[in-house]
């Protein structure tokens, strides 16, 4: 529930702040600041890990200290206040916390992600999509890590190692976009 009223409040208060910006760009504006990453800074801001109650196992791990717990405690204090208080008290908590971060450099080239901007890329030199691999998965259920590679043909393969599969990629894909630019910039 907390997520669907973050991802609304956050929508029609970008759509209402940048006005002119396109569709696709507000929904990648959007995307930047409701994702985990954004979401458990704003609870670091705000120590709400002070206040979770976790399980053994979730201490011992470092729970608290993980960005999916993180932002998934923000999100529940978002739906606890809708159910509380109903929209308003919601729209004021997202306003107070999220709002502060929609300023003028949230639009740009870095919004979309580097699968996107490799895969852009390489459409306007007319070459193949990249092909994305998992090479490795490491560590214990609770800490795992995936090794990603990205391949375009002519070009020599990248990795990248992360504590997500999806994250694993985007870094490959950062690396092989580094690595075309300089190829083609010098």
């Amino acid at each position: 529930m907390g997520d669907a009223a973050l991802n609304f409040v956050v929508a029609a208060k970008l759509f209402a702040r940048f006005p002119k910006v396109s569709e696709g760009d507000l929904s990648r504006m959007r995307a930047r600041l409701v994702r985990e990453e954004t979401l458990a800074e704003i609870a670091g801001k705000i120590a709400l890990a002070d206040s979770l109650i976790l399980g053994p196992g979730e201490i011992r791990s470092g729970g608290a200290r993980r960005d999916s717990i993180r932002a998934d405690a923000l999100e529940a204090v978002i739906g606890a206040a809708f159910l509380d208080g109903g929209f308003g008290a919601a729209e004021r908590i997202v306003a107070q916390l999220v709002e502060p971060l929609m300023t003028d450099d949230l639009g740009g080239e870095e919004l979309r992600d580097p699968k996107t901007r490799l895969q852009e890329f390489l459409q306007g030199q007319g070459r193949p999509v990249p092909v994305y691999t998992m090479v490795a998965e490491k560590g214990q259920a609770h800490e795992r890590r995936f090794v990603a590679r990205c391949s375009v043909p002519g070009a020599e393969p990248t990795e990248a190692e992360d504590g997500s599969r999806r994250k694993a990629e985007q870094q490959a894909a950062a690396l092989m976009l580094a690595q075309l630019q300089v190829a083609v910039h010098g």
